[in-house]
């Protein structure tokens, strides 16, 4: 596997080596000897999928304090814009995001560590997204900032109007009022 720092510290592209013939391909999507050897040492607990249709947006999405979570994506069917915004406090990044298209073609992950919200834009059809998570869900920690916050200023390539979200993600509160890390 080819490990890519961002521009975000912490924040990294995965991009696995594919082996394709007649008969498909074959991949390894996770060697935890690997992983810890070039990102650290996380113990994924829990892994999640979501199904979605062109246009569904989710997130900005984070658990806040003790129930914080890393994520190692990817998506196994279509193509998403995939975004990271940065809540540490003492990062130099603060405020900022980080954006990569990740795609059933590409088979990239993404890894984002703890202290960041996390969203996605789906880019296709429909996209199946699966990823790992190191920490479980705890709904009285759940927290989502508002995805067209205009301090963060993410650029989604598909027009508002096009979009779909839930009321969870429609009426997340602005950056200059989420809980930071």
């Amino acid at each position: 596997m080819n490990y890519i720092q961002t521009e975000i510290d912490g924040v990294w592209v995965i991009e696995p080596k594919v082996f394709n013939d007649a008969r498909g391909y074959f991949m390894e999507s996770f060697k935890e000897e690997e992983f810890c050897k070039n990102i650290g040492p996380v113990h994924f607990v829990q892994d999640n999928e979501s199904k979605s249709s062109f246009g569904v947006l989710r997130g900005l999405h984070y658990q806040k304090g003790e129930f914080s979570q890393a994520k190692l994506v990817r998506v196994i069917k279509g193509r998403v814009l995939d975004v990271a915004v940065d809540l540490r406090e003492s990062s130099p990044t603060f405020g900022r995001y980080v954006s990569v298209e990740l795609s059933e073609d590409n088979k990239r992950q993404f890894f984002i560590p703890r202290g960041f919200a996390h969203g996605f834009l789906v880019l296709s059809d429909e996209a199946v997204f699966t990823y790992k998570v190191d920490n479980v869900y705890a709904p009285q920690a759940e927290a989502s900032i508002r995805y067209n916050d205009e301090t963060i200023g993410i650029d989604w390539p598909v027009a508002e109007e096009q979009m779909l979200l839930s009321p969870k993600d429609t009426n997340g509160v602005a950056f200059e009022d989420a809980e930071y890390f």
